[in-house]
């Protein structure tokens, strides 16, 4: 396929792109001309195909092709309605994916919104990491924050980690950080919270927010009775939890965060590289000029 096609197919794609609330969608009857069909009966055949296709990856069909009205002018000047379907970008790919091949516009469409796609979901993931790379390093603030807090109160880090245990065990409904690291696959000798999942974190977070609250507003002391507060805190977040059919304890681990981590920041460090790079060759082609 020549490149002057190509950018041609680019613009003309991206050109028939709607957006609402944040997600990128394109109207059938539109896609229809972009990918070389005439008449729309044959082109609700492939359409037809396209649902077939979402329905057996097991997505909601509904999520991604959502039937419309759509008011069109007629050459007299009157208007009338005609039905229409707006496609997610999914939608789109399953279309091509069962479009006539021989049609370049096809061939463009599958290769156009499989990489679109694809974008999107790495996209997604890494704004996922991000929230859990972030939701852990509030939970070490709020947990560094509870530590002085106890310091100040006479109890040393042995009795801090009493305490946290006894939170993590009201939070898991019964188990003990040992026990959940045990249950999840997690060593010893890491932190649970490397290995929870962002909901699980935020949980930990918010408890120990509320404890550190409520020692300052009330003054309390004493090992047993700053416990009892943060079992209060945990057991608290926990009903919130369970109220919304978020069982803590039963949650799979997720990926060690630790190494996530690195992996961001090596895909900075790579970012970075290239940003210079290209201002380097952009500078380098200003001299030349």
């Amino acid at each position: 396929m020549k490149s002057e096609l190509i950018r041609e197919l680019t613009t003309n794609f991206e050109a028939a792109a709607y957006n609402s609330n944040e997600v990128e969608f394109w109207y059938a009857r539109d896609l229809q001309a972009l990918l070389g069909y005439t008449q729309w009966r044959n082109f609700v055949q492939v359409i037809e195909k396209g649902k077939t296709a979402c329905r057996s990856a097991g997505q909601q069909v509904d999520d991604h092709f959502a039937e419309v009205m759509k008011t069109v002018d007629l050459g007299s000047g009157s208007k009338r309605e005609i039905d229409d379907i707006m496609l997610t970008r999914y939608a789109c790919y399953l279309i091509a994916q069962n479009g006539d091949s021989r049609k370049e516009q096809i061939a463009f469409a599958m290769s156009y919104f499989a990489v679109q796609t694809r974008k999107q979901e790495i996209l997604e993931k890494r704004i996922n990491i991000w929230e859990r790379l972030q939701a852990r390093e509030r939970l070490t603030q709020s947990e560094k924050e509870l530590s002085g807090v106890l310091y100040e109160r006479g109890i040393d880090d042995q009795g801090f980690a009493r305490i946290r245990s006894k939170g993590d065990r009201a939070l898991f409904g019964g188990f003990s950080t040992n026990e959940m690291k045990t249950k999840l696959g997690v060593p010893q000798s890491r932190a649970l919270a490397d290995f929870l999942p962002t909901i699980t974190i935020k949980a930990k977070d918010f408890a120990t927010e509320i404890t550190n609250f409520n020692i300052k507003r009330d003054d309390l002391k004493g090992e047993e009775r700053i416990m009892e507060e943060h079992v209060k805190s945990n057991e608290g977040v926990r009903n919130v939890l369970m109220q919304r059919g978020i069982i803590p304890e039963a949650l799979p681990a997720e990926e060690d965060i630790q190494k996530l981590k690195r992996a961001v920041e090596s895909e900075d460090r790579k970012l970075l590289k290239d940003v210079k790079t290209l201002k380097q060759l952009d500078e380098d082609t200003g001299q030349e000029e």
